[in-house]
């Protein structure tokens, strides 16, 4: 949410009103919390009704600005922050402010034109529900955004020149779950999560959590081997430290077929599809491409990648 989705409409005055009409506006307009002053339509300043009063006040305040101009009462370094700023970023900005000045309105413009201000109370109120609603988007054991931000994610990659798919499962992560319980195979997710996050870092990079034990990552380019690698070492150095050794040693558990087979350390399968040599016309041609791929990776026993260009297939 942009923050002029909020504004309120407040009085705008010009520098040159005399502070004795500015007392008129405040008295006959009990619920006047402030006005902004502005120069050729462009705030440069504002005059809150607890400054002016704390100004007119004092012992000799009355005499000294009653009856002169506005501008040597107004405070003249105001937040003020362009309509299409995010709420949460503004928020940030207000709270960075002096303590003094911490509850003032925060002025809103366009392209560089007073528009209207937006109060504390409101700010927080707009930023309690932005926040519940990017929740409601994320993963709530990840953080991560979820199936709904995915798809839109997706959506916009195929419009982009380059792009990068890139699938995360682990493997005998199921056994892990009936061996352990889900408690520490939670463990496991958060393990993989902290990699991800370390390893998927560009700016206009995106990582998200399909649930379970299945992630997904969209880069705007083709240079993913070395990081797939990185993921795939980082993951295989400490994932022994979840298991009893004994365990890996002895244990014999049922597989999906029913039948009894080896104990087996959860490992990382990793599946790349890029539009390098391939055009992909929807999501769901996309993710066709990258589930098959998946499938195939899922053969290989131990941790690896495959990068399915048409001309490479890499494995660790």
């Amino acid at each position: 949410m942009q923050i002029g989705e909020v504004i309120e409409n407040v009085l705008s005055i010009d520098e040159f009103v005399k502070n004795k009409e500015v007392d008129l506006l405040f008295t006959s307009n009990p619920s006047l919390r402030s006005v902004v002053v502005v120069r050729d339509g462009k705030p440069i300043g504002h005059i809150t009704r607890t400054h002016f009063y704390q100004k007119i006040g004092t012992r000799y305040g009355y005499n000294l600005f009653m009856g002169r101009q506005n501008q040597l009462i107004m405070k003249d370094n105001p937040l003020i922050v362009e309509s299409s700023t995010p709420i949460i970023e503004v928020s940030t900005e207000a709270m960075d402010r002096r303590a003094e000045d911490l509850y003032d309105d925060i002025i809103v413009i366009k392209k560089g034109l007073y528009l209207g201000v937006v109060s504390i109370r409101e700010l927080l109120l707009k930023l309690v529900e932005t926040q519940v609603a990017i929740a409601s988007f994320l993963n709530p054991l990840t953080s991560l955004p979820g199936n709904k931000l995915i798809e839109e994610k997706l959506e916009k990659a195929l419009q982009l020149e380059k792009y990068s798919l890139i699938y995360f499962d682990l493997d005998h992560f199921k056994t892990y779950n009936d061996t352990y319980g889900f408690n520490r195979g939670d463990k496991i997710l958060l393990y993989l999560t902290d990699i991800l996050n370390r390893n998927i870092t560009g700016i206009e990079d995106f990582l998200g959590h399909i649930g379970g034990d299945d992630f997904v990552a969209i880069l705007p380019h083709y240079e993913v081997a070395s990081i797939c690698q990185t993921i795939i070492e980082e993951f295989d150095a400490q994932i022994i430290d979840f298991y009893e050794l004994e365990d890996l040693v002895q244990l014999q558990v049922l597989n999906r077929a029913g039948k009894l087979e080896r104990f087996t350390c959860t490992s990382l399968s990793i599946a790349v599809i890029t539009n390098e040599y391939q055009q992909f016309t929807s999501v769901d041609h996309l993710s066709d491409a990258v589930t098959r791929l998946k499938k195939e990776c899922k053969k290989i026993y131990g941790s690896c990648f495959l990068i399915n260009d048409k001309k490479t297939y890499l494995v660790h």
